[in-house]
This record gives C-alpha cells, sequence and structure tokens, in this order.
C-alpha cells in the first residue's frame, strides 16, 4: 500500500487554517477590525498614566517658573481695621467717653537689588527645560513600550499558529502511521512516536494559547483597550536600512539630542546657580515700598464734671491721610560662617552633578554601540533564517519523498516538520526584535519621533 505524502502547497493551506481561527477567534473578542501601531500609540498616549504624569509634571514646571519671577515683580496689599473703645473713669474729669476709629491702608514693595532672586529664576528656567526633557523622555518610552507589546501579541499568535499547524500536521501523521501499521507496512514504532509528538504539540498548544492570553493582555493594559488584534508585517516583509551606517555617527547623535544626558546638563547648571545664588548672601539687597493710610476717628463723650456740675458735651471726629516712600538697603555682615559653608556646600553638590554627567554619558554611549550591534546582529539573522526557512522547505519535501518511497520513517518527517516550524517561528521573531530594537537605537540617540511609529506601520498589512 502507498504511503500517503503531504505536499509542501497543502501543508501551507492547513497552517492557513489555524491562523485564520485565531484571528477569527480575536475578532470575536471584541474587535471590530485589526489595529495598527499608529492607533495604539495614539491610544496609549491618552491613557498611559507614566507618561500623563510627566505632561502634568511640565505644566506644573512652568506655574513655578512664573511664582519665582513674582520675586521682581510689584507686590500690592491693602489692610483695613476698624477700633472701638470706652472708658469710663469716674475720677477724672470725663466721666464716660467712646471712640471710633477706621483705617485703610495701601502697601506696596519693589525689589531693585537682589541677585538671589535673579539666581532663583534662573533655577526655575531650568526646572521647566528638565520638565520637557522629561517629557520627552517619557514620550519616547511609550512608543517603545506600545512596540514591544504590539510586536510581543504578534509573536505569540505566531507561535501559537505555528503549534497548532505542527498539532494538524502531526494528526494527520499519526493518522497515517496507524493505517500502515494496520496493513502491516510500517512498525508500531511510527505510531508511537507520532502519538509522542501529538501528545506535546497538545500542551505546547496549552502554552502558547495562555501565553497569547497574557501578551494581549499587557497591550490592552498599556493602551486602555479590550479586544485587540493587532495586524501583521506584510509578507514579503522589507525591513528598512539602518541608516546611519556607522556607530560612531550614533553615539554621536546620543551625546546631543539623549532626554538623559539633556536632564543631567540642567541638572549641572541648577547646581551651578545654586553656587551663585549662595554666593550672593554677602551681597546687599535694596528694595523700595510705599504706603498710604486713610484714618477716621470719632470720639463721642457723654457727660464731663466742672467745678461739681456735669455738663454734657457731643462727639467730635476727624479724618488724616498719612503716606511715605522709603529705600530699604539690607547689607549682611556676620552670619556665623553659614554663607561660606553653603558656597562648599554648593561647589561639592557641582562637582557631584558634573560627575553624574560623565557617568551617564559613558553610559549612553555603550548602550547606543551595543542596541545598534544589536539591530545588525538581527538584520544578519533575518537574512539567515530566511535561507533557513527556504531550506527547512526543502528538506521537509525530499522527506516527505523519502518516506514516500520507504527509504525514511515516520520520525524523519516530524522533526524535518518540527525544523521548519522552528525556522518560521524564529524568523518572525527575529523580525520583530529587529524593528523593536531599531526603536531602542533612536531612543538611546535622543531621536525617537511618533514619526517612526509610522515607519513602522508601513511595514504592516494594509
Amino acid at each position: 500500500m502507498t504511503r500517503p505524502i503531504t505536499t509542501p502547497a497543502a501543508f501551507s493551506r492547513r497552517r492557513l487554517r489555524p491562523t485564520v481561527l485565531a484571528l477569527a477567534l480575536a475578532l470575536a473578542g471584541g474587535a471590530a477590525q485589526a489595529q495598527r501601531l499608529g492607533e495604539l500609540y495614539e491610544a496609549a498616549r491618552a491613557y498611559d498614566a507614566t507618561y500623563q504624569a510627566a505632561r502634568a509634571q511640565a505644566d506644573a514646571a512652568v506655574h513655578r517658573l512664573e511664582q519665582s519671577r513674582a520675586l521682581n515683580r510689584p507686590a500690592v496689599s491693602a489692610t483695613g481695621s476698624v477700633a472701638y473703645s470706652r472708658s469710663d473713669t469716674p475720677y477724672s474729669s470725663t466721666l464716660t467717653a467712646n471712640s471710633q476709629q477706621q483705617s485703610l491702608a495701601l502697601n506696596a514693595q519693589q525689589s531693585l537689588f537682589n541677585r538671589g532672586n535673579d539666581k532663583t529664576i534662573g533655577q526655575a528656567e531650568r526646572a521647566v527645560e528638565l520638565a520637557r526633557s522629561q517629557l520627552a523622555g517619557a514620550e519616547q518610552d511609550l512608543i517603545v513600550r506600545v512596540a514591544q507589546a504590539y510586536f510581543d501579541v504578534l509573536a505569540a499568535s505566531d507561535t501559537l499558529a505555528t503549534v497548532q499547524a505542527s498539532k494538524t500536521f502531526i494528526t494527520e501523521q499519526l493518522a497515517s502511521a496507524k493505517r500502515n501499521f494496520e496493513v502491516g507496512t510500517a512498525t508500531i514504532t511510527d505510531t508511537r512516536e507520532a502519538q509522542a509528538r501529538y501528545d506535546l504539540a497538545s500542551a505546547q498548544e496549552l502554552a502558547a494559547r495562555n501565553d497569547l492570553d497574557v501578551k494581549r493582555l499587557a497591550l490592552e493594559t498599556l493602551v486602555g483597550r479590550t479586544g485587540l488584534a493587532p495586524k501583521p508585517l506584510a509578507l514579503p516583509a522589507v525591513l528598512p536600512a539602518l541608516a546611519p551606517a556607522e556607530p560612531e555617527t550614533w553615539v554621536q547623535q546620543a551625546d546631543e539630542n539623549s532626554p538623559t544626558l539633556r536632564q543631567l546638563r540642567l541638572a549641572r547648571e541648577v547646581a551651578r546657580l545654586e553656587t551663585e545664588k549662595a554666593r550672593t548672601g554677602h551681597l546687599p539687597t535694596v528694595g523700595v515700598s510705599a504706603s498710604v493710610t486713610d484714618a477716621h476717628t470719632r470720639v463721642h463723650g457723654d457727660a464731663r464734671l466742672t467745678n461739681g456740675t456735669v455738663v454734657g458735651y457731643g462727639p467730635a471726629s476727624g479724618t488724616g491721610l498719612n503716606g511715605n516712600v522709603g529705600v530699604q538697603i539690607n547689607l549682611p555682615i556676620f552670619s556665623g560662617w553659614s554663607v561660606q559653608n553653603r558656597i562648599k556646600e554648593t561647589l561639592s553638590l557641582e562637582e557631584k552633578a558634573q560627575a553624574d554627567l560623565d557617568a551617564a554619558r559613558r553610559s549612553v554611549a555603550q548602550g547606543t554601540r551595543t542596541a545598534f550591534f544589536g539591530v545588525n546582529s538581527l538584520r544578519a539573522q533575518v537574512g539567515a533564517l530566511e535561507a533557513a526557512e527556504s531550506s527547512s522547505k526543502l528538506a521537509l519535501e525530499a522527506t516527505q519523498l523519502g518516506y514516500k518511497v520507504g527509504v525514511r520513517v515516520n520520525l524523519d518527517v516530524l522533526n524535518a516538520q518540527a525544523q521548519l516550524n522552528q525556522a518560521q517561528r524564529d524568523l518572525a521573531k527575529a523580525r520583530y526584535d529587529t524593528l523593536v530594537t531599531g526603536l531602542k537605537l533612536r531612543q538611546a540617540a535622543g531621536v525617537l519621533a511618533p514619526a517612526d511609529v509610522q515607519t513602522v506601520d508601513a511595514l504592516l498589512v494594509r
């Protein structure tokens, strides 16, 4: 009896069925249509708490700057008072008297010379730049996190589809082995080997399905949506070339544009301004103040004792308007060496800020080079795995032909099919890793932008 043979075309058609089924299940789970990376990034941008916190911090820094600028602006205040008093002194000439005083004052102050205030304002300006740099870094981090979660779902989907296709193929091989054993053209070994592979594939399918659920949950948590079905890469996938092609160019870009380095440079500048502000402790401060007070007083006496005779009298009142303008100069003379020690403290903190910047520059340069070499390595792996996929398809076809003519056993076919599945799974994963690592390289260089998301979007199925 002739042994059945599965052609690569038939195998490809069967391999597509689980993929279509998985997509149908995803759509049935609540997704009206597949989502692109750019769409999910925009959703995460409006939902992610980490990014929203960085945006709120940037807004707060702007308002804090305006508070600091108020130090060199005029300050005007108004105060009012109403006082009432009563006296009752029987042993004096006035038996009883009541008085009421009302006053309204307008006060104004303006700093004329205060170097400490100038440095405080300068620090607040650097704080705004720092917050904006942190916001840019948070946006770049969000792009990478969304892309990583997006392609993790695609990789898990590919793994599940591969396992399901493998299980379908093994099921057919198991049925073939059983038929051949029944007619006496194969041994029980073929049947048991196929059964073992089938049981293993069933366990792998459960694990792959669970991993897909976990990866999809992570993406849904990030973007605030449910029932997601990310669009896969369009095949054949043509990955964008890495430009510039020299690692030192990327390192130079990182030194100029890295949000981390920008933040540490600003921190160093803030430390330098703190030192200058500490030195202003020896300088005088000059300010001008002015006030205008309008006071109204009314006195009413009930009776007066004159030569033993009580004589009544009426109320008395008066209004006074007072104003003054003055210049106040404050010159520090001695403060117990606090200013000198404060200067020494800030100089040490300035040195620490410089050391932190130097360490970060080395770390960023190393990370940028690592990402660059990682992208090149992954691109090379993609090329090698594409060749391995092609070779594995030819090997599977040859093994199936050998099984048909009796020079190969069922285990050889299963191994060849498993090798093809592994090559296809690794190829898809290498493509995803190449794209994500490319985004990480641009993040390390400080040039990652939302436009890069659109570049990746162009590689997805329309």
